[in-house]
């Protein structure tokens, strides 16, 4: 797989534990920036990570910030991104088998490079199960989901 990483200022610090959790795992990294501890922006971060994976130029990407959750935030913000803070493996592979979660947020003030790499190992190494015989229901409800997304896209309350 391709997997695109992204982070903003904070998350450099574990950028390159991550980098290299994906090389182990066999995938092929699309780094995205930053490439230092200079302020940046989370959001026009998680924006790249987006469109790139919208686009189709990568099938899953990894989110860096200081807590995760301005980054899920953001990318969530972006059609088809399924994004989520994950700073444990049971998050990382279930969000992936039941709720087709195509982008991992990790708070790299959080977890640190030992943790970092076994939750990165775990979301690459899962796989939707909706479509698996007797776990239909996984898909039924990720299509919801995308149901609200498309309902909502233009909407205001």
């Amino acid at each position: 797989m391709k997997i695109a990483v992204a982070c903003d200022h904070a998350g450099f610090l574990l950028k390159q534990a991550v980098l290299e959790a994906v090389v182990q795992a066999g995938d092929e990294v699309l780094f995205l920036g930053t490439d230092s501890t200079e302020p940046v922006d989370y959001p026009d971060y998680a924006e790249k990570l987006g469109s790139v994976i919208q686009s189709g130029h990568a099938e899953r990407g990894i989110l860096l910030c200081g807590s995760g959750v301005g980054a899920c935030i953001a990318a969530n913000k972006i059609k088809g991104i399924f994004a989520c803070v994950c700073h444990d493996t049971y998050s990382a592979h279930q969000g992936v088998e039941h709720d087709d979660m195509n982008v991992l947020c990790i708070g790299t003030r959080v977890v640190g490079p030992d943790l970092v790499k076994e939750i990165v190992a775990t979301f690459l190494a899962a796989r939707f199960i909706g479509n698996d015989p007797g776990q239909e229901r996984h898909a039924r409800r990720v299509e919801k989901v995308r149901n609200l997304e498309e309902h909502w896209k233009d909407k205001s309350v």
